[in-house]
């Protein structure tokens, strides 16, 4: 079951620990500096990070044997509170994705990431001998659909596009063929640009809203665009990164002159332009590098993990903290078109929060089974 006797403390992971801690107190400092008077999101976020430190201790002191058995359950959780959102959510800037609790509001499809390695940890193990056969392949892409489809009608396209990458390196990781890759590979990258052409000659696509397209085409074609609710963000975003220099307007100039608070949602999504313009280039690499640090750690863990269904965890968790990295800092740098995606630890939210955690924990864990079994 839970087997808290057989862990051993000297074998557990702090370090880890240490970079969670850095990179939450780093978003709840550059938090603070944005907050507008009353809003009450520095003690928001620090309630969060103090309950997703508990968290972290309690889900990596739980086998993730245990909690895999119970992937049927977790998955239909999953679902009904995508439903429930579609049916009670609550809409804010135009998405419906949040459920009222009264206390605070949840973001059901925050944990539907988390929800999801699991599931498919399970399944690509339970089916491992069996990885090339199409029904599999059709059974645990239906099944990662479902909920990808209720995300995506929130309208919540970043977190579908986040799930279906860790569906697909997950699967590349459990041992799909590169016969099937291949094929799909080559049909995948020429529809991926025919989309842009379309969404770029104002064809309409079936699958996405006309505000996710607006988007898209904005960033194709910035030149173009004169409205004020598209390439803004953006605009502002790089305008104040690149006014922060090398070390920063903290040092040089103040707090007073910092302007990153009148980009829109600055605190979760723009994180990163409050960064680079509060901490300069510098400051902005160190959160990279913390970033990159524990996705590594991640990575180290899964080749070491004590079997497969262990490998395949860290290594979801490890493909989800890369894609929300690169897709957060790509969208505060203009590289990438508009889409919502938290920084992880970095970002404001309570759901984000506790789902990184969440994540954080179980592969705390898968380590400290693995360094159980050499010591």
């Amino acid at each position: 079951m839970f087997q808290f006797k057989k862990y051993n403390i000297k074998h557990y992971d702090f370090s880890m620990m240490v970079f969670v801690f850095l990179l939450s107190g780093i978003g709840a400092y550059l938090v603070r500096l944005v907050e507008e008077e009353g809003e009450g999101l520095f003690k928001k976020q620090l309630m969060g990070i103090i309950l997703g430190i508990g968290i972290v201790v309690i889900v990596s002191l739980i086998d993730y044997h245990f909690i895999c058995q119970f992937y049927i359950p977790l998955y239909i959780i999953n679902v009904v509170l995508l439903v429930a959102v579609r049916l009670f959510g609550i809409t804010i800037n135009n998405s419906k994705r949040w459920l009222d609790l009264k206390v605070f509001t949840f973001q059901p499809s925050e944990l539907s990431k988390i929800i999801t390695i699991i599931v498919l940890a399970k399944l690509f193990t339970m089916f491992r001998n069996k990885m090339n056969k199409f029904y599999i392949l059709l059974l645990t892409g239906i099944l990662t659909a479902i909920p990808t489809f209720f995300i995506l009608i929130q309208t919540n396209l970043s977190t579908s596009i986040v799930i279906m990458f860790i569906f697909v390196i997950m699967i590349f990781a459990a041992g799909l063929s590169y016969k099937i890759i291949l094929p799909i590979l080559i049909i995948g990258i020429p529809a991926v640009l025919g989309l842009f052409w379309c969404i770029d000659q104002n064809y309409d696509i079936f699958f996405l809203t006309e505000y996710q397209q607006t988007r898209i085409a904005s960033f194709l074609n910035p030149e173009l665009d004169t409205s004020s609710d598209t390439m803004y963000q953006q605009d502002n975003s790089v305008e104040v990164i690149g006014s922060g220099r090398l070390t920063g307007k903290l040092l040089t100039e103040g707090i007073e002159s910092l302007q990153s608070d009148t980009i829109p949602v600055s605190e979760s999504d723009f994180i990163f332009s409050v960064a680079g313009e509060a901490l300069g280039f510098i400051g902005g690499c160190v959160i990279i590098v913390l970033l990159s640090i524990l996705i590594f750690k991640c990575i180290s863990i899964a080749r070491h993990a004590p079997d497969f269904i262990g490998m395949l965890i860290a290594i979801g968790v490890a493909s989800m903290f890369m894609f929300q990295v690169f897709v957060n800092i790509g969208v505060a740098t203009a590289l990438l078109p508009n889409t919502g995606i938290p920084l992880p630890f970095v970002s404001y939210g309570l759901s984000s929060m506790v789902s990184s955690m969440i994540a954080i924990g179980l592969v705390m864990n898968i380590s400290l089974q693995r360094k159980n079994k050499r010591g």
